[in-house]
């Protein structure tokens, strides 16, 4: 089969807890090389639907392909499919008794068996990449919050990603912190990398995102380039959403 262009389609995706939908029939195609932004209310449904594309959460109906495979069918397969997929997370779920170092090279020697001086070796490419490379040998509660979820980023990206996926990656910081992990990220655009970013930085998305994906109760309410969401919106909620953004 032909590479096909998008990376991730998703097709009336629903998922409820309980009684509670909160995915109502999501389609949602995402470009090899695309930097998306995901954007709502809390509670709309944002960080559900990274959660489902990487099968921390199943989903009662419809279905997530991934590079052209099917997660909801996967099985055992999973494990593979989600080994290519980097996930950051509000909490930056670093070992604390490891090395930044072994943090980063644990999923390349465990899971890829890469051996250990080569998965060493691109460890500190990463982390001169995130700009912290003499920090290899502290440990993460040396670290500063910013200088940790760049950590997690260089693990995640440790792994060679086909997809990177971050969940409100800067909300549990210092404000002086946000830009340094940001920067970061918007490097990773400019090189290519396929990106879903669920974060209320909405200066982020102007900067660096292809498509600001609205969600709001569930719903996919609107999609737009970003100078045209935040100039016009088309529905109420989003424009909602925007003036409140903007003029808080």
């Amino acid at each position: 089969m032909g590479e096909n262009q998008h990376l991730v389609e998703i097709v009336g995706v629903r998922k409820s807890f309980g009684a509670n939908e909160v995915l109502k029939d999501i389609d949602l195609t995402i470009g090899r090389g695309e930097a998306i932004v995901i954007a709502g209310p809390s509670g709309s449904g944002k960080s559900t639907l990274l959660r489902c594309i990487n099968a921390l959460e199943t989903i009662d109906s419809g279905d997530i392909q991934f590079d052209g495979r099917s997660i909801s069918d996967a099985g055992k397969e999973v494990h593979k499919l989600r080994a290519e997929m980097g996930m950051v997370f509000q909490q930056f779920n670093l070992f604390p008794h490891k090395t930044v170092l072994q943090n980063i090279t644990i999923g390349p020697t465990e899971v890829k068996g890469i051996p250990k001086n080569e998965a060493d070796q691109r460890a500190r490419e990463l982390l001169e990449r995130v700009g912290i490379p003499e920090k290899a040998d502290s440990f993460p509660a040396d670290l500063s919050g910013g200088q940790q979820q760049r950590v997690a980023i260089a693990r995640s990206l440790a792994m060679d990603p086909k997809l990177m996926l971050f969940d409100e990656p800067t909300s549990a910081l210092d404000p002086e912190m946000i830009r340094e992990v940001l920067d970061v990220m918007r490097d990773l655009a400019r090189d290519g990398m396929t990106m879903m970013v669920v974060t209320h930085e909405m200066g982020f998305a102007r900067e660096v995102c292809d498509r600001i994906v609205f969600i709001d109760e569930g719903a996919i309410i609107e999609e737009a380039p970003p100078q045209e969401f935040f100039e016009n919106a088309k529905s109420e909620r989003a424009r909602d959403f925007v003036d409140k953004i903007l003029h808080h």
